[in-house]
């Protein structure tokens, strides 16, 4: 089968004005919280779209973290890429896709370190050896081999095997602060529901549906 003729329809549900919650991080925790009951694999996981001070863009897959009414969090190694492109760049778009449920949530905004009290109480939540692994990893740098990996893995496990294993101090996260939130729903014939929240200037939020 050529690409060309991959489509699906869809059909599983619809999305109407009087549906939404006023708030677009309610309206994303009701979401996520029916993503949670399918039993997704790693239905936190989104798309993190960031572009450097020339305009290169950039984009992964990262997980995320924490949501309120600040914003979005994820946490990642400072000197990585995508680290290095908010640190010239601090503007940024995530899009989250949940293919079961024919939905998914674009967001765009700025992007700012997250306090180190919240890092350092994240980092304490991650087990053992994925802390080990945020010491060792020079996340986008270029390695020599995987040996230099896993030898490094190894000598960092035996320092700290009965001791605590501290914060790096480049590492740490990010909380994105939404401009903009949009709620999109697969409708049958590519006729989808979509709306989109944006911030005002008194921090109340517009609520308008776009064209599919």
């Amino acid at each position: 089968m050529a690409i060309a003729d991959l489509r699906k329809e869809y059909t599983r549900a619809g999305l109407r004005r009087r549906e939404l919650d006023p708030n677009p991080f309610q309206q994303f925790q009701k979401w996520f919280q029916q993503v949670l009951a399918t039993q997704l694999t790693e239905p936190n996981a989104m798309t993190l779209a960031t572009a450097d001070k020339e305009g290169r863009p950039s984009a992964r897959i990262v997980l995320l973290k924490g949501v309120d009414d600040r914003g979005f969090v994820f946490y990642t190694n400072y000197e990585s890429r995508k680290g290095r492109d908010l640190a010239e760049n601090p503007h940024a778009a995530l899009v989250f896709y949940w293919t079961e449920l024919e939905r998914q949530v674009c967001v765009t905004g700025e992007v700012a370190r997250v306090a180190r009290e919240e890092s350092e109480a994240y980092f304490k939540s991650r087990p053992m050896l994925n802390r080990v692994g945020a010491w060792v990893s020079k996340q986008s740098q270029v390695m020599s081999g995987r040996e230099a990996l896993e030898q490094g893995f190894k000598m960092m496990v035996e320092t700290y095997r009965d001791r605590e294993i501290p914060l790096p101090p480049n590492w740490g996260g990010f909380r994105l602060s939404p401009q903009t939130i949009e709620f999109w729903q697969g409708r049958p014939s590519r006729l989808h529901d979509r709306f989109r929240y944006s911030r005002q200037a008194d921090n109340a939020w517009r609520i308008e549906r776009l064209w599919p």
